[in-house]
């Protein structure tokens, strides 16, 4: 019995040995390899430029918001209302003398770099305001003096 148990595992040895195929060793990473390189490499170039773009999107959210904490302060209101009442009694004060009744007849106002000129026409009943802005672009309004029915 132990004879045919050897030929039988002596035949189990042949005939594993004539299946068995030659084990080579090849990289599984392209940058190893060679072999899918280019899909590789571009790969790695998305993600990092996705991962660039994503920091440099959350740097200027959080510079907006950062901006928009500033704003929102206590300090940033009061100012903010400071400075709208200025102007309003300045656009207040420009305004009562275009349309005083023995006033003058022109004015002039620098407000931030800006020129308002005005000019009241008695004759034909209007007022013509003209607001140069720094770099030389104007805006011309023309008001009538009367007729408004207030």
């Amino acid at each position: 019995m132990t004879k045919i148990y050897l030929v039988i595992v002596g035949l189990t040895l042949i005939a594993s040995s004539a299946l068995a195929d030659s084990m080579t060793f090849k990289f599984n990473n392209p940058s190893f390899s060679g072999q899918g390189y280019s899909n590789h490499v571009l790969a790695i170039e998305q993600l990092q430029a996705n991962r660039k773009k994503e920091l440099k999107e959350k740097a200027e959210a959080d510079a907006r918001t950062a901006e928009r904490e500033a704003a929102n302060t206590t300090l940033a209101k009061f100012l903010n209302n400071v400075e709208s009442r200025i102007y309003a009694n300045i656009s207040k004060n420009l305004v009562d003398g275009m349309f005083e009744e023995n006033g003058a007849l022109n004015g002039t106002a620098n407000i931030e770099g800006a020129t308002i000129y005005w000019v009241k026409d008695t004759t034909a009943g209007t007022i013509t305001v003209q607001i140069t802005e720094a770099d030389g672009t104007f805006t011309e309004l023309i008001v009538p003096l009367t007729g408004f029915g207030f």
